[in-house]
């Protein structure tokens, strides 16, 4: 718990503060690949967020900014934070990732039982070689590991690749309009530079503050899928500033970083599925009000969210029509006329520089 003496900040002040580190509150005059560093990488379990992302945090952005970036090699997809796909700069992927690798060797003894009498080190260096020989599917990498060990299973043999190897989707895949199978080989094979010396987690701490904070410790441990980073804040505190928020819980932050005012304007803003905002702190109600909770998921099915007032108020989907693409957005709650015009006019520049051509914004049930 947060000491009595430190300020406290009210949700708002949360929100209008995260808001700003991720670009929200304003469109930002930064190129994609600075975004992407800033933002610690971008969730990408699908192609397109990335690029939605980017769209609604930067000032001009069109996709094949980061589809040249992709074809470039200058951003990768691979699995880190979470153990989830994300788009990273080559950098951050190669120094990342070994912050990691405690997580996804863990995720390898959940499958021991498959992997009985499987040397892990040589199968590492086996899929290595594979991989770096040309990138290959997962069933091929399945394959060839079943020659080795035939009495194996082959789906444990396929996440222990996965997880012991820093593994990245090579283009076409990603690229924006583009199409392809998932092929993978190591980040350092790709971007054409070993693994340098690992982000120290000092400073990768500080680095979420800027893009996340303020933030408690258990925040940054649901972003990072780490944990016991409370021995790194208390060694960090003397060159923080500590908060708490309205329920006493302690929270750190950059002294410098922006905390504007609480009323400060949030445009709206039209963001995909698996947006970080959404998901990198253990209590999520600085960005999602209590009552809608829950609602930007259908089974496993995740919505593409809309902001209002800088929170989660509907979702929205674009489908192509025979007068082009349609923008429907479906509200949670009832917004006066010229909210729903400031809706509309957002909906329409969405459709303008993602679709590339002009279309139509209604309301309504996406599910319709």
């Amino acid at each position: 718990m947060a000491s009595r003496t430190n300020p406290v900040l009210g949700t708002r002040a949360l929100n209008r503060a995260t808001l700003a580190r991720q670009l929200l509150l304003s469109r930002a005059e930064m190129s994609p690949e600075g975004a992407v560093g800033h933002l610690l990488g971008l969730q990408a379990q699908n192609v397109t967020p990335p690029y939605y992302q980017l769209h609604a945090r930067l000032a001009g952005f069109r996709p094949e900014g980061l589809a040249r970036l992709m074809e470039e090699r200058k951003v990768v997809r691979m699995v880190t934070m979470r153990s989830t796909i994300h788009t990273h700069t080559a950098h951050d992927a190669l120094t990342l990732r070994p912050l990691v690798q405690a997580a996804r060797d863990r995720e390898v003894t959940y499958f021991r039982k498959g992997l009985a009498g499987v040397d892990l080190d040589r199968l590492a260096a086996r899929a290595r070689a594979f991989v770096e020989a040309e990138p290959r599917t997962m069933g091929e990498i399945r394959e060839e590991l079943l020659r080795q060990w035939p009495a194996a299973d082959p789906q444990s043999l396929s996440v222990a690749a996965r997880c012991l190897l820093p593994l990245v989707q090579v283009t076409p895949r990603g690229v924006w309009g583009r199409s392809g199978q998932v092929r993978l080989t190591t980040v350092e094979a790709w971007v054409g530079e070993p693994s340098g010396e690992e982000q120290g987690i000092d400073g990768l701490v500080l680095r979420y503050l800027g893009a996340f904070g303020p933030a408690s410790v258990k925040d940054m441990q649901t972003w990072a899928g780490l944990t016991r980073l409370r021995e790194v804040f208390e060694r960090l505190r003397p060159r923080l500033t500590a908060f708490r928020d309205e329920n006493g819980v302690e929270l750190f932050d950059l002294p410098d970083a922006p905390r504007p005012d609480a009323a400060t304007p949030a445009p709206p803003r039209f963001l995909p599925e698996f947006d970080n905002l959404l998901l990198s702190h253990a209590d999520r109600s600085r960005v999602v009000p209590p009552e809608v909770k829950g609602r930007t998921w259908s089974g496993n099915q995740a919505h593409r969210t809309l902001l209002v007032d800088g929170f989660l108020a509907g979702l929205w989907r674009i489908a192509e029509g025979s007068g082009g693409p349609a923008l429907t957005v479906e509200l949670f709650g009832t917004h006066s006329r010229a909210r729903m015009d400031e809706i509309a006019a957002e909906g329409e520049a969405l459709l303008a520089g993602m679709a590339g051509a002009p279309g139509s914004v209604r309301f309504g049930s996406i599910r319709g």
